[in-house]
């Protein structure tokens, strides 16, 4: 284990008598449970492990007790005492953390249930429905009950889709929507809000991107009443057009907790851009705007290949009538744009039949130019890509930011490594590698700060009366697998999962019974 990164203190005086006296609490409260369970009751004891509990403290020695899927007791070595039905996790000379918890990620539970690829990271709750699109905004107990019934690997935090609630209140790409529309869509968000964490915005995508600053404020007041949180897509990443996106996010947070999804900052240079950015993120959080923000440890982004079109030709039926009416706009409109990230071998194409090819390899094949290709024969609706357009000095100042937390931006089949490896990334590079942050301010950047983003009061930290939703690794031995060309690749080193009191990942594979569930802003 690096001595750089996980450095066991002193053991002071204080910290055991706090210790001792928490295990003496705790017996006194459950009488003989922790001494002596009965032998009929099922628990865990994770013995011997070095626990980091999420906040940002460093590692102690210690046991944790799990009984009825929450942890029970957490005390030094030895001192808790279980009967032969508990099962015993002998985590000597690995970590004990909090199950990490993915503030933005992707999925479809109806497809891919097992979400074995963030299981494989520790990864214990994911959130769904972001970038504006949720795949409902009403009856979402139905939504909840089919996902369940598919069993699930891992617990779900759903969104409401700021797009997804315009198309289904009739307003969709109306630029100038009435008050009567708007007050419809706030009491469709305002319903959606009691089974779900937060709103979603995707302001770069259709139809989101018709919504003026006066809708979005609208709708924040019905997040902020319910004390829930906006994540946003923001509307442009572009270096030049960032910070005027964050204040539009900002002004949201007046009313609402507000949180930018996947920060980064498009064809921007150096660490003192990237601090620039976090100083105006510090500054509105100083003047009482709640606002945070997560990120993902690369530098190519993945979305939409709709992203680089005009909003003049992002949907199917605009793309067909422009691309004969204004077809010498969009070619300059698309050359000067993917110039501008990076250009053509920047871009790596997911879906078929172009699947792990750039687009200058595309367009050769083709043999025309790539602008040409991405009319004829591509369009905004040709799938999905891997833009390389981040810096990696800029982006590791973001990641240090007090208010940044990790997130994935994944899925089990994007055509990216992110989905199958940010966890493992930010232990192995990160922390072990570049000592760019200790393991205890990773591990709390992936676990309490994202729990208290979403509301999660009972997860994100190994404390007595939390849920046992943990992870047992061993940080030198992380590995990221994935790659670019081959990205469904799962990570390594991480030995045992638990959700709820239970063992949901062990040794690379999950267990039969899935433990997941989808979580309620309620609990």
């Amino acid at each position: 284990m690096s001595s750089a990164n996980i450095k066991l203190r002193n053991q002071s005086w204080h910290y055991w008598v706090f210790q001792v006296t928490l295990t003496l609490y705790f017996v006194w409260l459950y009488g003989p449970g922790i001494a002596a369970a009965s032998e009929e009751e099922l628990g865990l004891l994770i013995r011997n492990g070095l626990v980091l509990d999420g906040t940002g403290s460093a590692p102690e020695p210690a046991d944790v007790l799990v009984r009825g899927g929450k942890i029970q007791a957490v005390a030094p070595h030895g001192l808790l005492k279980t009967t032969p039905s508990f099962q015993v996790i002998d985590a000597a000379g690995r970590v004990v953390a909090p199950g990490f918890i993915d503030p933005h990620s992707h999925g479809d539970p109806l497809e891919t249930p097992g979400f074995e690829n963030f299981l494989a990271q520790g990864v214990t709750t994911i959130t769904l429905g972001q970038d504006g699109s949720s795949p409902a905004t009403a009856d979402f107990p139905k939504l909840f009950t089919e996902y369940e019934a598919k069993g699930l690997g891992v617990n779900i935090a759903m969104f409401v889709g700021h797009g997804s609630l315009r198309a289904d209140s009739g307003i969709g790409q109306n630029a100038h929507p009435s008050d009567e529309d708007l007050a419809q869509m706030a009491q469709m968000l305002d319903a959606a809000l009691d089974h779900t964490f937060g709103m979603s915005s995707g302001l770069e995508y259709q139809p989101g991107l018709w919504a003026t600053r006066t809708e979005l404020e609208a709708l924040a007041k019905v997040v902020g009443a319910r004390d829930r949180v906006i994540m946003s897509h923001m509307r442009n990443e572009d270096d030049d057009q960032l910070d005027a996106s964050i204040d539009e996010l900002l002004a949201q947070g007046r009313f609402a907790r507000v949180h930018a999804a996947h920060l980064k900052s498009v064809y921007g240079q150096g660490a003192e851009r990237g601090q620039a950015i976090i100083q105006r993120l510090q500054q509105a959080r100083a003047s009482g705007i709640q606002v945070t923000a997560d990120f993902y440890p690369y530098t190519a982004s993945y979305t939409s290949v709709s992203l680089i079109f005009p909003v003049w030709a992002k949907t199917q039926a605009d793309f067909e009538a422009n691309k004969i009416t204004r077809r010498a706009d969009l070619l300059q409109h698309l050359r000067h744009r993917v110039l501008a990230r990076n250009g053509p071998s920047a871009m790596l194409m997911a879906n078929a039949p172009y699947t792990g090819m750039t687009l200058d390899t595309v367009a050769k094949q083709l043999g025309k130019p790539f602008e040409v290709a991405l009319v004829d024969d591509l369009g905004p609706n040709s799938g999905s890509a891997a833009y390389f357009v981040m810096n990696e000095a800029l982006q590791g100042a973001l990641l240090e930011g007090e208010m940044v937390m990790v997130g994935s931006d994944g899925s089990p089949t994007g055509f990216h490594p992110r989905g199958h490896g940010s966890v493992a990334r930010i232990i192995e590079r990160e922390v072990l590698e570049q000592q760019r942050l200790s393991l205890a301010v990773a591990v709390k950047k992936m676990t309490s700060m994202p729990a208290d983003v979403l509301g999660l009061k009972d997860r994100g930290r190994i404390a007595p009366g939390m849920v046992a939703d943990l992870v047992v690794f061993a940080p030198e031995v992380v590995r990221e697998t994935a790659t670019f060309e081959s990205p469904h690749q799962l990570a390594e080193g991480f030995d045992w999962v638990v959700i709820g009191g239970q063992v949901a990942f062990q040794s690379g594979q999950g267990t039969v019974a899935r433990l997941g569930r989808v979580l309620s802003p309620s609990d």
